[in-house]
């Protein structure tokens, strides 16, 4: 699942760099029995299949390196933010555990320092999370994104949400880029592109914008919002 998505566009650049490392560890090679099983039936009866605990501190043991924060990717941790992203981009080694089948043995989130989900469903392991995971946190590495800017204009970033974006051809099927946006006036650009931030953010996510601290500029330009609209 890991080898393909991690070969590609920026992380395949990253990696080529030496910008970023990316070690992928089988659990089931830390097993000691023939079929190597990483898995059994849980205590108490029930459906799945449930990782085993002595076999998962085996491997952490061996590839969790000194100061490296643990994280087990699984339904029931935090919900992943672009704070947290920012947070965890800051860090020189990460060690995701990813969980799967019908959960693990509780026993095992001793052994780590945080648990974090991508979202309020259940996926089938925590390989994929691990993925989303370590695409967000790469961006935030130095050199990784070409235009660096670009990052800090990402929705989520700074609590809003992105402003729209247009490109060539400058109309199509009737519909055209707004004036603003061919003025070559980069100030009132600017301004576009803050106050629609704030729109799309007050009308699709207002639970952002209640945790936004708004400059006096944004301010009047969400008074203007509500006036107009």
């Amino acid at each position: 699942m890991f080898q393909g998505p991690l070969d590609e566009s920026l992380l395949k650049k990253a990696r080529d760099k030496g910008l970023l490392d990316i070690n992928l560890v089988n659990i089931r090679d830390f097993a000691d029995d023939k079929h190597k099983t990483a898995d059994d039936s849980p205590y108490g009866g029930g459906a799945g299949m449930v990782m085993k605990v002595d076999v998962i501190a085996k491997a952490l043991s061996r590839v969790a390196g000194h100061g490296s924060r643990v994280i087990l990717l699984c339904p029931t941790g935090k919900l992943l933010t672009q704070e947290k992203v920012k947070e965890l981009a800051q860090l020189k080694q990460l060690t995701l555990l990813c969980g799967h089948y019908e959960g693990i043995d509780e026993r095992i989130r001793g052994m780590v320092d945080e648990e974090i989900s991508i979202g309020d469903y259940v996926l089938t392991g925590g390989e994929l999370p691990a993925m989303v995971l370590i695409d967000a946190v790469a961006r935030h590495i130095p050199g990784v994104v070409k235009e660096a800017e670009s990052v800090k204009k990402d929705s989520f970033y700074e609590g809003l949400l992105d402003h729209p974006s247009y490109t060539k051809p400058e109309e199509f099927e009737g519909k055209k880029v707004p004036d603003v946006l061919t003025s070559g006036h980069h100030k009132e650009i600017d301004r576009w592109r803050r106050k629609e931030s704030l729109k799309k953010t007050l009308y699709r996510r207002p639970d952002l914008l209640a945790k936004f601290t708004p400059s006096a500029e944004d301010r009047s330009l969400l008074n203007e919002i509500m006036q107009n609209d």
